[in-house]
Order: C-alpha cells, then sequence, then structure tokens
C-alpha cells in the first residue's frame, strides 16, 4: 500500500477541531509564489496549482522512466498547502482584502527527494508539456512552534476558527508570532471542485512564541 502522509503523521494534517499546540519539523516542498484573490479564475493563485501539481507528478512517476530516485517508495502525493499574508498585518489576514494577498503555494517533497531530483523533474517537465516552469522552486521550510486546527466549512469562515486558536494560545502562556517570514498556514484536506462548501476539511495553523515577561 502506497505511504500516506496524511495517515502516517496525523499530528501534523488530521488535527481535532479544537485548537492545539504542535512544533514542525523542517519539511522541503514544491513551491510556487505570488500575489493577488485567489478566487480569480485566471489569478495567478489558480495557475500556481498546475505548476506545483505537474511537478509532484514528474518526481512521483519518475520511476516509471530512465531517472531513478535514490531511496524511492511507492507515496500519495500530499495535499496542497499554502502560506498566505499581507504586507504589514502581523496580525494575520483579512478576508476583506483579499486583493492584497501574498501566497507560497506548497506541495511537501518526500525527505529522499533532493534538489538534484527536484530540477531533474523540472526539466523532464518543461521538455514533455512545451510550458515554462521557472516560477517552481525547492523550498525548505522550518515552521516551528504553532497552534493549529481543524476547521470545517467555507474558507470566509475561516476567522472564527482564527479566533478560537488565539484564544487558545493567550490562555497557555503563547503570542501569536506572524512575521516577514513565519505565515498563517492552510493545508487543505478537500478539494472544493467535489465537495460540499460546508464539508470543507482545512487545517490552519498560525506560529507562536512563548509570550515576555
Amino acid at each position: 500500500m502506497a505511504f500516506d502522509y496524511k495517515k502516517e503523521y496525523k499530528e501534523f494534517y488530521m488535527p481535532k477541531n479544537k485548537p492545539s499546540i504542535v512544533t514542525i519539523p523542517q519539511m522541503n516542498y514544491i513551491a510556487v509564489r505570488g500575489k493577488g484573490d485567489p478566487n480569480i479564475e485566471n489569478g495567478e493563485y489558480k495557475a500556481s496549482i498546475g505548476l506545483l501539481y505537474t511537478i509532484a507528478f514528474t518526481i512521483k512517476m519518475s520511476y516509471k522512466g530512465n531517472y531513478k530516485i535514490d531511496g524511492y517508495f511507492e507515496y500519495v502525493v500530499p495535499p496542497l498547502e499554502g502560506f498566505w499574508w499581507q504586507d504589514g498585518n502581523y496580525h494575520g489576514i483579512d478576508y476583506n482584502s483579499k486583493d492584497k494577498f501574498n501566497f507560497i503555494s506548497v506541495i511537501r517533497l518526500p525527505d529522499f527527494v533532493t534538489k538534484k531530483d527536484f530540477d531533474w523533474a523540472i526539466q523532464e517537465a518543461t521538455k514533455k508539456k512545451n510550458q515554462d516552469f521557472s516560477k517552481v522552486e525547492f523550498l525548505g521550510y522550518d515552521e516551528g512552534t504553532c497552534v493549529q486546527c481543524m476547521h470545517i466549512g467555507s474558507y470566509d469562515n475561516e476567522p472564527a476558527t482564527i479566533n478560537l486558536m488565539h484564544e487558545y494560545i493567550n490562555e497557555n502562556g503563547y503570542e501569536l508570532d506572524i512575521t516577514d517570514t513565519r505565515f498563517h498556514h492552510e493545508i487543505y484536506l478537500s478539494d472544493p471542485r467535489k465537495c460540499e462548501v460546508n464539508k470543507l476539511k482545512t487545517v490552519i495553523r498560525h506560529p507562536i512564541k512563548k509570550e515576555r515577561g
């Protein structure tokens, strides 16, 4: 049976729908950066998703071709994720100003995939798809200590879950630590094209630190 990150690392991908504190180790990702409202049909965000999945599946299917990745094992491509921020806003994100969103769309890479393997996948996809993948990057990210919670329902209703998360950290001696390098983080466990809005499952994660004093 193929290795499934959601099942093997439930503490990272399947939290309960109440806040908890978790320490995330460094992970490597396929990443695409962009700006703008994610709901725009032909916007940068939706374009980023197509780029990510093309490279993710090029790597996943590498064992069937001439290129061999050391330590390869059969796995399920991890879920789509996104780091989000708005310039100068260190309190989270303002859902009423989606046109000011900055994002890094990411898909986790298995630990055995190296930068060399990633570079091969970019070249392979460029050749086979006759498409520009120059926006796609290999990103190592150490997220550190965070509060997270499963959000059920519309993305627009996330502020209610986020408020619970922030109340929880204040009660437990932590404070929010969103900065220029630590972001609002979402992991998308549902496909909005196939799932009813009120049943969407999204992991929401915010960076935190111990309160001063």
